[in-house]
């Protein structure tokens, strides 16, 4: 039957709805028969409540969709906010409340010295130093910025490839401590050639990381165990883990809660001489960055990906194992969660220590949710925090201000790139995928004739 025979009630017919957002994940609009977008009818079936799960990927679907504007935006509403708190915690500007309406220009001058000198001085440590004696110490503040961002690059790649996937890794801490555990064993314990040594090493952070991320992954995958619940147990007990590790004799040494040093082998090799920090590593970060891009965006795996992320009940009925997608993209993450712990061992501290993991586990969450889950952009959120974990030294050393204002700045950030809307109505930027309505003019009525 042609479409011209088709019944008048099919022929013009527009497809069901339903059907439309069972395909593609994303709710459809009823069409009126003019052609024009009407209102879905209100279901006769009640929903039933959402799971969390359900609630938590949709409040990460608003984050990652966000415009670039709005992470810029949500940085400059953190300075603002940090500047106000410089102001309040500065004792000369709070000397000039006291005869504030008799001289207000005392208030606003000293208020502008406490912030400008903070700041400049957050840059000085950051970027580059104008005030050092030499050139190797004006560029100094630089390779250590570069050399703090590696690890959270590499962490913020592996958290942000789980957002994408629709999932929530919070056990960056655990993942970190597996691998760079591996990568002091296999460290110290051979002795093998300079390159391959360092690959060794590498591999077994790899590895390290890979079952530290798969362990949820398979909780979730086969008894349903929800990955935020498990994965932050998984850090307290990587935690101790690691404190009873490394009183065993396999990684004892004359030092308590610090393993013997790595063999020069398994280091990484200097970029710039033993006048700085900057390695190798950060050049691998750059590598890994490259590599996930190519992951998630040419890759059949990487596209399997993000229609899990998406809409985990349409990639199903697609034929797509969530299960497999859900213990590879953890395990994944783990991977280049547990490089950034070699980058920790093999690089800045040349052996394992009990504290090696620091806070970096949970800043890579700040990274990725900062960089929307893109390399490039986690790229730059590493740099930034790594800029700011710089900086905040000689912040508080040369300008007086506390030391903590730089993770309050980091605090901030999250809250404002976890709140879009707020950010948006701050600085008037448009919701993403709506164009701003044009407005026509009214038609022009006929005139009979």
């Amino acid at each position: 039957m042609s479409q011209d025979e088709r019944p008048e009630s099919l022929a013009g017919a527009a497809p069901d709805p339903r059907l439309t957002e069972q395909a593609t994940g994303e709710p459809a609009a009823v069409v009126d028969h003019d052609g024009t977008d009407a209102p879905e009818p209100a279901s006769e079936e009640p929903q039933g409540p959402r799971s969390t799960s359900d609630v938590m990927r949709e409040a990460m679907h608003g984050i990652l969709s966000s415009s670039a504007m709005v992470t810029v935006g949500a940085i400059v509403l953190a300075l603002v906010i940090g500047s106000v708190l410089i102001v309040i915690g500065d004792p000369p500007v709070q000397e000039t409340l006291s005869h504030f309406f008799q001289r207000p220009a005392d208030f606003f001058t000293e208020a502008w010295r406490a912030i400008s000198e903070s700041y400049t001085a957050l840059f000085q440590g950051a970027i580059y130093d104008s005030t050092a004696a030499t050139a190797e110490r004006r560029v100094r503040p630089l390779t250590e910025t570069l050399t703090i961002s590696a690890p959270l690059i590499l962490a913020g790649l592996g958290i942000g490839l789980t957002f994408r996937a629709g999932l929530f890794n919070i056990g960056g801490q655990s993942q970190l401590v597996l691998g760079a555990v591996f990568a002091a064993y296999l460290g110290f314990t051979f002795d093998l050639p300079p390159v391959v040594h360092i690959v060794v090493v590498m591999l077994g952070a790899a590895l390290g990381g890979a079952i530290a991320g798969a362990i949820p992954g398979v909780l979730k995958a086969r008894f349903g165990a929800h990955e935020v619940i498990s994965t932050i147990m998984l850090n307290n007990i990587a935690r101790y883990f690691l404190l009873w590790l490394l009183a065993t004799s396999a990684f004892v040494s004359p030092t308590p809660n610090v393993s013997p040093n790595l063999s020069e082998t398994a280091r990484f090799a200097l970029l710039l001489g033993p006048e700085f920090r900057l390695h190798v590593g950060f050049l691998l970060a750059l590598v890994a960055a490259i590599a996930v891009w190519w992951l998630m965006e040419r890759s059949v795996l990487g596209f399997h990906m993000r229609a899990v992320g998406a809409n985990p009940e349409a990639a199903r009925t697609a034929g797509m194992s969530v299960a497999r997608i859900t213990v590879l993209a953890l395990a994944l993450s783990g991977m280049f969660c547990g490089l950034a712990g070699v980058m920790q061992v093999a690089g800045t501290e040349g052996k394992l220590t009990a504290s090696v993991y620091g806070t970096i586990g949970f800043d890579a969450i700040t990274v990725a949710l900062l960089g929307r889950s893109r390399p490039f952009g986690t790229v730059l959120a590493g740099i930034l925090f790594g800029a700011l974990a710089a900086g905040g030294r000689i912040m508080s050393s040369r300008a007086g201000t506390e030391a903590e204002l730089v993770t309050v700045l980091q605090a901030v950030i999250v809250l404002l790139i976890a709140a879009p809307p707020l950010v948006r109505s701050v600085f008037r930027l448009p919701e993403p995928g709506k164009r701003r309505a044009r407005r026509k003019a009214p038609a022009a009525q006929e005139v009979p004739a």
